[in-house]
């Protein structure tokens, strides 16, 4: 098979409303909170590449070196013709390295979340890799509980899940064992994932990486509030907040809070809420675990690990999981 262009674009991107009850939801909470998965617009994907690429930010350079050693491994485990179903596709080039370690991989599905970064990354796919098939699902991945049908055409060889980047950080334990329990619906009986898990490690490394000094990890959670305000038509001052993150050692979970500078009252339509001076709104957390503990949340949700790769300083860690059938 030859072609340069996307096999199937499904479009299933959540609605302007979606995003609307999901803020006035989490604002009427106590404490209030919003949810991560809207820091995605394409500033926000722009932001976090620029944290990516920070000399605080250790996540990516260390996945990225342990994806290079370990892919004739990968390729040993998920065997030829294998379909790759990337879950939140932000960028391309942890799913290359993938892609270039396997044997004929015969389809590349991701699915996210931002349509425009979504397709742009796609459509590169399909043209360098002219022999596979290529198509994208923009969805909210943690709610797909199956593949539209033409996603799987003719698919011969092993589902292979890709969830890169420690993104299975920002669920609760116990709401990680119920997302990785939808993926292994999503692949099936002999079906495979390939997860990035971030370690737990020095408290000051990890603060460090969520406050870095150029300040990208702050413009990146006071974007959400840009964001309200342009596509919402909410009424706020964005200036009116701060960045705030810390590592909470009881939770073993770095948090991402949005701290109010003043007494304020955010509106959005007909909705209003009162924030006191120095309120905070939740708006991440990045859970980090130790091997064992990650294997624990794996088993809970049906899968049994094959392989663990950690890089050299014990920083990241890579999960082979295997779906029994």
């Amino acid at each position: 098979m030859s072609q340069n262009t996307l096999a199937f674009f499904i479009d299933l991107e959540p609605a302007i409303e979606d995003f609307r009850e999901s803020v006035v939801a989490g604002l009427s909470r106590s404490p209030r909170e919003l949810a991560c998965k809207f820091f995605y617009d394409p500033t926000g994907m722009e932001l976090f590449h620029k944290i990516c690429n920070t000399d605080e930010y250790y996540v990516t350079r260390t996945e990225l070196a342990l994806l290079r050693q370990i892919g004739p491994e990968v390729a040993a485990l998920a065997g030829p013709d294998t379909a790759v179903v990337e879950f939140g596709a932000g960028s391309d080039l942890k799913v290359r390295l993938l892609l270039d370690a396997l044997e004929r991989p015969a389809q590349y599905v991701p699915i996210d979340i931002a349509r425009e970064p979504l397709r742009d990354a796609t459509e590169a796919i399909a043209r360098d890799y002219p022999a596979m098939r290529v198509g994208a699902i923009c969805a909210d991945f943690t709610t797909l509980a199956a593949l539209p049908e033409e996603a799987m055409r003719d698919v011969k060889g092993r589902r292979l899940g890709f969830f890169p980047g420690s993104t299975i950080g920002n669920f609760t334990r116990s709401d990680a064992a119920d997302f990785m329990a939808l993926i292994r619906s999503v692949m099936g009986p002999g079906g495979a994932l390939l997860i990035g898990v971030d370690l737990k490690k020095d408290e000051a490394r990890l603060n460090a990486a969520y406050n870095d000094a150029a300040g990208y990890t702050a413009a990146f959670n006071l974007n959400l509030l840009h964001r309200m305000k342009r596509e919402l038509g909410a009424e706020l001052d964005p200036d009116a907040f701060e960045h705030v993150a810390f590592y909470n050692d009881a939770e073993g979970r770095v948090e991402m809070h949005l701290r109010s500078l003043k007494a304020q009252t955010i509106r959005i339509g007909s909705d209003s809420f009162d924030l006191a001076a120095g309120e905070q709104v939740h708006s991440e957390n990045s859970h980090k675990y130790g091997i064992e503990e990650f294997t624990a949340v794996a088993q809970r949700a049906g899968f049994e690990s094959a392989a663990v790769w950690t890089d050299p300083d014990n920083l990241f860690s890579i999960h082979y999981l295997t779906i029994p059938g």
